[in-house]
């Protein structure tokens, strides 16, 4: 989910207008993009979505996307794209698997994820580019751009600002550099223990560095049941969205297992639930779960 250096995002299309379907929220064409995305992307950022009918995953995170799109109120556009009805967008913008989803900022694609990540994972990501948007001098009238609900309203205190330490474990994230992250969020917890945003990054950094060592021929080679190979897939299930399949794979791993191999399960699908925001629903119903399979 990591924010990226700028890349060129050309694409041939007409100059033609789509109709929005919400307010900040638009379908998108081949005959459309021109408008809709590159030209729209120099006065607030874009993002794309790029999903199918048929596409589990993407019916998971397209709600989350439209979600935020409208709590933006301006701030940036979601423009969805339909791999099927347009498979020369997904081309050229080389999506590899859908859901999809790229950032654009003045014609450049600035940021990218794939997979349907966990909304408060989303949140963050959307945090990032529009942060980015700011320096670029990129907003929309929204929440966070210019205008009466903007950063220069006189309704309310400035948000406080973001400690340097996570700046710099931030910054390694959007550069793509998970050891970086990692020792960064370490060591700006080792001075403050309980900062939640820190202990979600470190977690979410530490999935990540697992998922890059799974070895597909090593994992099919083990035996099925084993915890290994639960606890890698749990791994990657969260990283594909599938956040209930995840937990729920580690909660009957941790009926069938005892001893210290209940104790590596229990520990693995906790450091799983440190990746979503505490206020996630979904926690609660797991971690009740939990506790009935272990007592």
């Amino acid at each position: 989910m990591m924010l990226g250096g700028p890349s060129d995002f050309t694409i041939p299309g007409s100059t033609a207008s789509s109709a929005p379907t919400a307010p900040h929220v638009i379908d998108v064409t081949e005959a459309t993009f021109r408008d809709e995305v590159i030209e729209r992307s120099m006065q607030v950022p874009v993002v794309l979505d790029f999903w199918a009918a048929w596409c589990g995953p993407c019916r998971q995170l397209s709600p989350v996307l439209e979600k935020l799109a409208g709590e933006g109120d301006g701030a940036w556009v979601l423009a969805k794209i339909d791999v099927d009805a347009n498979p020369r967008l997904a081309q050229a913008a080389q999506v590899q698997g859908i859901p999809a989803v790229k950032a654009v900022i003045g014609g450049q694609v600035v940021g990218e994820f794939t997979g349907a990540l966990p909304e408060g994972q989303v949140r963050d990501w959307v945090a990032q580019l529009l942060a980015m948007a700011a320096e670029a001098g990129v907003a929309g009238p929204g929440p966070d751009g210019p205008g009466p609900d903007g950063p220069d309203a006189d309704d309310g205190p400035p948000a406080e600002p973001v400690p340097e330490g996570l700046l710099v474990a931030e910054d390694a994230l959007r550069r793509g550099d998970i050891p970086a992250a990692a020792a960064a969020y370490q060591a700006f917890l080792a001075d403050n223990p309980a900062d939640p945003t820190a202990k979600r990054g470190l977690a979410l950094v530490q999935l990540l560095q697992r998922a890059e060592g799974y070895d597909d021929a090593g994992l099919a080679a083990a035996p099925p049941e084993s915890v290994e190979v639960q606890t890698a897939l749990a791994d990657i299930e969260l990283l594909d969205g599938r956040v209930d399949e995840a937990f729920a794979r580690l909660i009957e791993l941790v009926r069938r297992t005892a001893g210290d191999e209940r104790d590596a399960v229990r520990a693995h699908l906790v450091s799983l639930f440190d990746v979503l925001p505490p206020e996630d629903p979904r926690l609660a119903d797991a971690r009740r779960k939990l506790a009935n399979a272990l007592f």
